[in-house]
């Protein structure tokens, strides 16, 4: 007897720039595979509508559109860590919709690896073991994670990262492009690390390091990304 598979379930994609039309592009593929999403279309912020189509799909409104639809799943396609903490934060307060974890079919994702509400694994990334993903992490296109890494709540990956093993990135960091931590590493909370630094020592929080070895350019006030 076939299995009897269950009906796609709706989502919609909050952003409608190129990292939204990413994630619409790995729901695609993963639905190649097996139809698991009925995407709907994209929400945007009032005032950034632009199009009212984009990538085939419409552009539906703001995060009104979700009232009395609690069973549509949401996925927010902000690269900014702390742009898309607080569309989440909005999201939960007018009654939290679902946010689903997506994992493209061509990420390789090994034994142990947990991943948390909402994270996100791209094409071409690399998650050995024993790995903590925590909620609203993007793990960018050909990035990779070593064993024992911890990344907090809305941590962000640029594409070509490269995270030894036992690294702690706490919540908010934002890894540029093409940069790398070695072993046994921490960088703060809402820190950020420029594209193409190598970092070698920890990195405190609300800081901004560059370079190789990274060094700290600029310090930020505590609790800059609330305002």
């Amino acid at each position: 007897m076939s299995a009897v598979l269950s009906a796609p379930r709706p989502l919609v994609i909050f952003g409608a720039g190129g990292h939204g039309r990413e994630v619409l592009q790995t729901v695609r593929d993963i639905n190649a595979l097996r139809p698991t999403w009925d995407c709907r279309g994209f929400l945007v912020d009032a005032g950034l509508e632009g199009a009212s189509a984009v990538a085939g799909l419409p552009v539906l409104g703001g995060l009104d559109w979700l009232a009395g639809r609690p069973e549509v799943h949401v996925v927010v396609a902000l690269g900014a860590p702390a742009a898309r903490r607080a569309v989440v934060r909005r999201i939960r307060a007018q009654g939290g919709n679902p946010f689903p974890a997506l994992v493209h079919p061509r990420a390789w994702i090994g034994d142990a690896v947990a991943l948390g509400e909402g994270a996100l694994i791209c094409a071409g990334a690399m998650l050995t073991t024993d790995i903590r993903i925590g909620a609203h992490v993007h793990v960018n296109v050909g990035s990779t994670l070593a064993h024992d890494d911890v990344l907090e709540d809305f941590v962000t990956l640029a594409p070509g990262v490269h995270v030894a093993g036992n690294v702690l990135l706490r919540e908010g960091a934002e890894l540029g492009t093409g940069c790398s931590v070695i072993p046994r590493c921490t960088v703060g909370a809402w820190s950020v690390v420029g594209a193409g630094a190598v970092v070698t020592g920890p990195v405190a929080d609300a800081c901004i390091a560059v370079g190789v070895p990274a060094r700290v350019v600029k310090r930020r006030p505590v609790g800059w990304q609330d305002v």
